[in-house]
């Protein structure tokens, strides 16, 4: 048997790349020449060396790339062996090295942001997207560096309520890596998979799949500096919350309900998820969507169409404040369609609430660090 590195080459031109659909060759993968150490004396294998350079260390094309160059190296060598001779035996190494520097590792990810606020609800259609984005947008009106992450991996809503739906994010090389640049809007950071997919297509992913499309919205992503990292999670609990979880440390959660028993439940149920001993995060208090309904008409009135102070009641029962009253307002669910969010808009009675709200934030958040240690990250010491 003699080997050359044109073989190994020709080899590896047989590999596709999963990520281009182009093979290794051709995918400008292949580092350097690859390296072929005839025997030293009889008995010793061939030695080919690798190396295949990937986008990043989270590839998740890797693995499987790895196992087909060396399968196809093997297969290359045995099918064009000189008959006349011995069949040899031939040490494979493949090396990977990485053109983005590794990611972060957990708990320093995300090292200049000060305050992560947890959006949730137990269940959909309470405001929750609404509240973060007005929230988000308040807290960037009173002077803060605001960030805002979709984490709705499978109905994202911001790119609508912040009309920025045509937008897509760049990419910029910084410290050796390639971050992604979020949008910004209305003094907000903002970042969503609905800016890497079809708004008009469903997006039909496994669990992992979206645990790992929403670490790369994190770890991935140009943050930098900020006051507050908003995440609007998706409703009830999920992969999705486990990974946030699991991924960062978050400041405190906000809980939103309308004051209907049965959204009422599901908000009991959200606290617990964030009071379980294994997760620790500070609820920083409720807020109460859709408290009431005042017609533009009859602006004095109030109609409580869902229940009465549900929202105050609860809070009162799980020892936690009640941060705002959100009335039923068309115009709210107006200018969240139109990608205009109420809180631009301080001079009107919506717009106000909005304001009290971020202002109630920074309140919580404040004397919640002030009294309690820095959240864990669940998973760690």
């Amino acid at each position: 048997m003699t080997l050359y590195p044109k073989m190994i080459m020709d080899a590896l031109a047989t590999v596709t790349y999963a990520g281009t659909k182009k093979n290794l060759v051709e995918s400008g993968m292949v580092a350097d020449t690859p390296s072929v150490a005839a025997p030293a004396k009889e008995g010793e294998p061939w030695r080919v060396k690798v190396v295949l350079e990937f986008p990043r260390d989270t590839d998740p094309f890797l693995k499987s790339t790895v196992k087909a160059a060396e399968a196809a190296i093997r297969y290359y060598c045995k099918e064009t062996e000189d008959k006349s001779q011995e069949s040899g035996e031939i040490e494979i190494e493949i090396v990977t090295e990485f053109k983005s520097a590794p990611r972060p590792e957990v708990g320093q990810m995300l090292p200049g942001v000060k305050n992560i606020i947890a959006v949730s609800s137990g269940k959909g259609g309470v405001g929750k997207s609404t509240v973060s984005a007005n929230l988000a947008i308040a807290l960037a009106r009173l002077g803060y560096r605001v960030g805002l992450l979709d984490t709705d991996i499978f109905g994202p809503s911001m790119p609508k309520m912040f009309n920025v739906e045509d937008e897509r994010p760049y990419a910029i090389k910084k410290d050796g890596r390639d971050l992604i640049c979020p949008i910004e809007q209305y003094g907000v950071k903002l970042l969503s998979i609905g800016f890497f997919v079809s708004p008009t297509t469903a997006t039909l992913w496994r669990g992992g799949m979206a645990t790992s499309a929403l670490k790369q919205l994190i770890a991935d992503a140009d943050w930098g500096e900020l006051d507050y990292f908003i995440l609007d999670t998706p409703p009830g609990t999920s992969d999705i919350h486990l990974t946030l979880l699991q991924t960062l440390p978050i400041t405190g959660a906000v809980i939103v309900s309308t004051p209907q028993q049965v959204a009422l439940a599901d908000a009991r149920k959200g606290i617990d998820m964030y009071r379980n001993d294994k997760v620790n995060v500070p609820i920083l208090g409720l807020i109460e969507n859709m408290a009431w309904f005042t017609p533009a008409e009859l602006p004095e009135n109030k109609y409580y169409i869902f229940g009465k102070e549900g929202c105050k009641q609860l809070a009162q029962e799980m020892n936690v404040p009640l941060l705002a009253q959100i009335p039923l307002v068309q115009s709210i669910c107006d200018n969240g369609d139109n990608g205009t969010p109420a809180a631009l808009n301080s001079d009107t009675a919506t717009g106000l609430a909005f304001i009290n709200l971020a202002q109630a934030v920074v309140t919580v958040v404040n004397r919640r660090n002030k009294e309690q240690p820095r959240t864990k990250i669940v998973g760690t010491k």
